[in-house]
């Protein structure tokens, strides 16, 4: 439950916010517009998660389908890491979330199925 927070939060700072929250000088406004509408799927992604809570065991497609968006999402970021260096230490820690936690929580969701 509260791993759903993170991209409920951080999608709404990034949609009200821009990029301002991150960089210390203007931004184009293309990356101000794309980074805001990557800002808007993150927070759609934690709705989507969030409406995955009640009868988790019920919603395994669902939960393995945003799973492996975040995990994409994860891989990309892992490919930017290793081009151009690691991001700062709130990203990196997006970076554990993407490609540890993630994972976890889906076969941690596959188990709660199986048991119900």
């Amino acid at each position: 439950c509260v791993a759903v927070l993170v991209p409920l939060i951080t999608g709404s700072i990034g949609v009200l916010r821009g990029t301002g929250w991150l960089a210390q000088e203007p931004v184009p406004t293309d990356l101000d517009s794309h980074f805001r509408y990557l800002s808007g799927i993150f927070l759609a992604a934690g709705i989507a998660f969030a409406s995955c809570i009640p009868a988790i065991e019920r919603k395994g497609a669902r939960f393995r389908l945003l799973g492996c968006l975040v995990v994409a999402g994860g891989l990309a970021r892992l490919v930017s890491a290793l081009s151009v260096g690691m991001p700062s230490t709130g990203h990196a820690a997006g970076l554990v979330m993407e490609l540890g936690v993630v994972p976890l929580l889906m076969l941690w969701q596959a188990r709660i199925a199986r048991r119900s």
